[in-house]
C-alpha cells in the first residue's frame, strides 16, 4: 500500500516499544487476575500481532493460563464484522455456531484509539455473546475519543495536532517496529488518503 505523503518523525523505536508492550502485558495480567475463562481478541490488522505479543508475555512472565485467541476484522467504512481464526476465515454462520464467549472475560487489543466509533461497534458486536466482561488495550491513545470509550490498558498517550496522523508500524505488516508521526502535505490529508488520524487500510 502506498503511504500518504508528508513529513514523518519517529516517536518510538523498537526497543522503546518492547518496553511499552511489556508494561501493557503486566497491566493486562493485573486486570485479568483471577479470571478463569479468558479470550484475547486482536483487531485486524495491527491489533492482531499486538495481541499475540501481549498474550505471550502474560503467559510466559505473569503465569496466565493460555487464553482463547481470536482476531476480529473491522471493516472501517462499513458496519459488518467478520470473526477470523489466526489462519482460516470463518464465515458468519459457522463461526457464530461454534463460538463460546458467554461468561468469558474478553481483552480486545488494537493499535490506536481515536474517536471510539470502531471500538463502539466492536463492543456492541461482542455483547451478543454475553461475556462476563470486556476490557480494552491499545498501544496508543490520542485522548480525543468522541464517544464514552476508554481503554483499560494504554501503552502510550499521544497528544498531537488533529491534522497529524499516528502511524503504528507493526511486523509482520511493516518491516520495522515503530511509531511515527505523520504531518501530511497540504492537500494530502483528504478522506481518500487518511481517515480518523490513523493510516487508512485497503479493506
Amino acid at each position: 500500500m502506498e503511504r500518504p505523503p508528508g513529513r514523518r518523525t519517529c516517536l518510538y523505536a523498537a526497543e522503546q516499544l518492547n518496553a511499552v508492550v511489556e508494561r501493557m502485558a503486566r497491566q493486562a495480567a493485573a486486570v485479568l487476575y483471577g479470571c478463569e475463562r479468558i479470550a484475547v481478541i486482536g483487531l485486524l490488522r495491527r491489533g492482531a500481532p499486538l495481541a499475540d505479543r501481549i498474550t505471550a508475555l502474560m503467559v510466559e512472565r505473569h503465569g496466565l493460563v493460555p487464553p482463547l485467541r481470536l482476531d476480529l476484522k473491522v471493516k472501517r467504512y462499513a458496519d459488518d464484522l467478520a470473526l477470523l481464526h489466526p489462519e482460516t476465515q470463518l464465515l458468519e454462520d459457522p463461526a457464530h455456531a461454534t463460538l463460546d464467549l458467554q461468561g468469558r472475560s474478553l481483552l480486545v487489543v488494537d493499535d490506536v484509539l481515536y474517536t471510539g466509533h470502531s471500538l463502539l461497534r466492536v463492543l456492541g458486536y461482542l455483547a451478543r455473546w454475553s461475556p462476563a466482561e470486556v476490557r480494552v488495550a491499545v498501544l496508543a491513545d490520542r485522548g480525543v475519543a468522541r464517544l464514552p470509550m476508554r481503554a483499560d490498558v494504554v501503552g502510550l498517550r499521544l497528544d498531537v495536532a488533529p491534522t497529524d496522523v499516528i502511524e503504528c508500524n507493526v511486523p509482520p505488516y511493516e518491516s520495522s517496529w515503530r511509531i511515527e508521526l505523520l504531518q501530511p502535505d497540504r492537500g494530502a490529508g483528504s478522506a481518500d488518503e487518511v481517515r480518523g488520524g490513523v493510516r487508512r487500510e485497503a479493506r
